[in-house]
């Protein structure tokens, strides 16, 4: 039978966005006053993603932002989506992560993603080797050893870590990830926020090829979708405003703080730039209540998605926890 939306958990990526006039340590309050939220609103799981050296995203040392929303509240998963591998030594993950388990058990998940999460100079000053992406899978089955114990006859033990059960999820953003995760049996996490071309190959691929696991019998796959809701249409529109000013950032390379909305968007981008970031946020979703239940309801339909992932960035905090209360209904039964 179709899924619908009261069938399936959703969930909230935050990448613990930095406004303009605001700190780092601003943000993280923030990204708790949201944890704290959609916890009691219901939402399964709360993710940071690991970025650096960008102006308007906090979460780069993402374990330490894990353990202090974990230790802020009281029954969310909160976990990585996701921690860059390339950028890590397998052990110093798991044991992270082995850490975050034993001080909140069951609670904590753990999602890879191949890509470095920010650009070539300060991938180099993060002090691992060029050819780091190439060993991916290797390092996702290293890191997957150092919890079973099954570190092929190796002396060397996460210590905490070992015999942990961190659930490992592969991320990503075309169907390299997606066929990796259907081979080792891993839950799949696909990157629709920024990058849709692929989501539909890379589902199949991730389905077709699927092969049971230890850890996963099924295969298992969530997509994260853009949504800002509010009580009328016009509103929603302006608060987005400010999500087209990031994107158009992350088009141009001008990255700043994320900049309060504005009326219009006309004189701050440009006809190609608004193409393309249109084209780059194919999946976001812009409204009232009811029309934003409209547009998810339709692509649960084309995906059949097992959980939805929801990321809404606004200038605003109490207009984003408002955004998320306003799709919370929609997965109540």
């Amino acid at each position: 039978m179709p899924k619908q939306l009261k069938d399936i958990p959703f969930s909230v990526l935050d990448l613990a966005p930095i406004v303009e006039g605001a700190t780092a340590g601003d943000a993280f309050a923030r990204s708790l006053a949201l944890a704290r939220a959609v916890e009691q609103m219901g939402y399964k799981r709360v993710w940071y993603a690991e970025h650096h050296n960008m102006e308007n995203i906090a979460s780069s040392a993402t374990s330490i932002l894990i353990g202090y929303i974990a230790a802020g509240t009281e029954k969310i998963i909160v976990g990585s989506g996701g921690i860059m591998l390339p950028n890590h030594a397998p052990l110093i993950i798991a044991e992270q992560f082995g850490t975050l388990e034993s001080l909140f058990p069951g609670r904590i998940d753990l999602g890879l993603g191949r890509a470095p999460g920010t650009d070539q100079l300060t991938s180099r000053a993060l002090r691992r080797y060029n050819q780091a992406v190439d060993g991916f899978p290797s390092d996702v089955v290293e890191l997957r050893d150092y919890f079973t114990g099954e570190a092929t006859g190796s002396p060397v033990k996460a210590i905490p870590g070992r015999g942990l059960n961190v659930p490992i999820w592969l991320l990503g953003s075309s169907t390299f990830s997606a066929q990796l995760a259907a081979i080792l049996g891993m839950p799949f996490a696909f990157a629709s926020h920024f990058a849709p071309a692929h989501l539909n190959e890379a589902l199949k691929i991730y389905r077709d090829q699927f092969k049971p696991s230890e850890s996963l019998k099924e295969p298992y796959a969530l997509a994260c979708v853009n949504v800002i809701a509010a009580p009328q249409e016009v509103e929603a529109t302006r608060l987005a405003t400010s999500f087209f000013q990031m994107a158009r950032g992350i088009i141009t390379n001008e990255r700043k703080p994320l900049q309060p909305p504005v009326d219009t968007m006309q004189g701050i981008w440009s006809e190609y730039e608004e193409a393309a970031v249109m084209h780059m946020m194919e999946y976001a979703f812009i409204g009232d209540q009811a029309g934003i239940h409209t547009q998810l309801e339709a692509f649960l339909e084309m995906t059949q998605v097992d959980e939805l992932m929801i990321t809404t960035h606004v200038y605003d905090n109490q207009a984003r926890i408002r955004s998320y209360a306003l799709i919370a209904p929609f997965f109540k039964k």
